[in-house]
């Protein structure tokens, strides 16, 4: 068996390490920590250029589009909860939501069932009936529990939808 080149021995250890040391990464990092996020993009199916190892315009693009789509800040900028999200390819550490609610996460959410045809949905970042009809209309379509509260499949299923 070959040894694993330097960048597929750095996944393996962030991975198997959560505490292993990843650094914040950003548009001018050069190292085999960048082709790790190279990698992670492409896999996600957001990035088709060479892994260089080289944080370019079109990484930190890519990075916003794989940010937005687990809804973290789009900075552009790979941070410890970018990594984790890189990883797990999902959104991480999301709260859960439910009628009553009132947060920049519900508006989040409003904005998802919006971009996903929910038209009903006011942006007023408040878990509102017209929220929840939505959230339910949303889940029973994607064949989730319907029970009108959004956690964890609902986020991921979530992110699925182009926005």
């Amino acid at each position: 068996m070959s040894p694993l080149p330097h960048s597929e021995c750095y996944l393996v250890l962030v991975t198997l390490y959560p505490s292993f040391h990843q650094p914040l990464l950003q548009v001018g990092s050069t190292d085999v920590e960048v082709i790790a996020i190279q990698k992670l993009l492409a896999h996600w199916s957001l990035y088709d250029s060479a892994a260089d190892g080289i944080f370019s315009a079109q990484v930190e693009q890519a990075l916003k589009t794989f940010q937005r789509r687990v809804f973290l800040p789009e900075t552009g900028i790979v941070d410890a909860l970018t990594w984790r999200s890189l990883y797990a390819g999902t959104p991480i550490d999301m709260p859960i939501l439910q009628r009553g609610s009132q947060s920049k996460a519900v508006l989040l959410l409003q904005k998802a069932l919006q971009a996903d045809g929910q038209t009903a949905v006011v942006l007023n970042s408040t878990f509102d009936q017209h929220t929840e009809i939505a959230v339910q209309t949303f889940q029973r379509r994607k064949g989730l529990i319907v029970d009108g509260i959004v956690s964890n499949c609902t986020w991921l299923a979530l992110s699925k939808v182009a926005r």
